[in-house]
């Protein structure tokens, strides 16, 4: 078996490009609210569901202390969400959104449609390439990698 596989025959190549220009594709849209794409992530996680422990948001996005600290700082400082001490557990806080947050949901979601429409992204299958990517997650997942 030859082991020597070009890097354009490489899937995590293709994965990590896909990765990076979802990423810089975000970026460029979420840019006029003053957000990044991981400022996104939480938010996306916090409208789905309200008033989150830190590390309820952390699990849901495969991000430890260290890496959502920093993302949530600056959320706060820009005004989209709050935390504030768990009243259950002291050591926990809860994160939550403001105002702000709500009233620019519709708009931040209109933009990355339009985006993905004007790509032509839901017009490359999306939902069967988004199927195959949970599966390759949840393999990742089951093996503990």
């Amino acid at each position: 078996m030859d082991f020597s596989l070009k890097l354009e025959q490489q899937l995590c190549f293709e994965v990590y490009k896909a990765s990076s220009n979802f990423t810089k594709m975000y970026a460029r849209v979420l840019e006029p609210f003053n957000l990044t794409f991981p400022q996104y992530l939480v938010l996306l996680v916090l409208w789905e569901e309200e008033h989150l422990l830190m590390k309820d948001i952390g699990a849901r996005l495969g991000h430890g202390t260290g890496t959502l600290n920093p993302i949530i700082n600056r959320l706060i400082d820009q005004g989209w969400i709050n935390k504030h001490q768990s009243p259950d557990d002291k050591r926990a806080w809860v994160i939550s959104l403001t105002e702000k947050a709500e009233e620019e949901h519709r708009a931040i979601s209109q933009a990355i449609y339009d985006k993905l429409v004007s790509c032509n992204f839901l017009d490359i299958n999306a939902l069967n390439l988004m199927k195959d990517l949970k599966q390759l997650n949840a393999f990742f997942v089951e093996m503990d990698i």
